[in-house]
């Protein structure tokens, strides 16, 4: 999750993304912060976000973004 929240921040630094419930709908999470984003979370954890997983579902708080990481980790 540390590693998770550090990519966050150099992504979009600024945001407080441990108590933000809704990156997608604030508008945290916007189309050019998302590519970045899933570019970061492929390299860094050796994973494959498809445009299937690319959903608000998957990215609407940082403990849903972990569990894609993980559910595509254990793949």
């Amino acid at each position: 999750m540390d590693e998770l929240l550090e990519i966050l921040n150099e992504v979009k630094p600024g945001v407080d993304f441990e108590n933000d419930t809704d990156l997608i709908g604030h508008g945290v999470l916007d189309s050019i912060t998302m590519v970045t984003l899933v570019m970061e979370l492929n390299d860094a954890f050796d994973i494959e976000i498809t445009p299937v997983d690319i959903v608000p579902e998957n990215f609407k708080t940082v403990q849903t973004i972990y569990d894609m990481i993980q559910r595509l980790s254990d793949d």
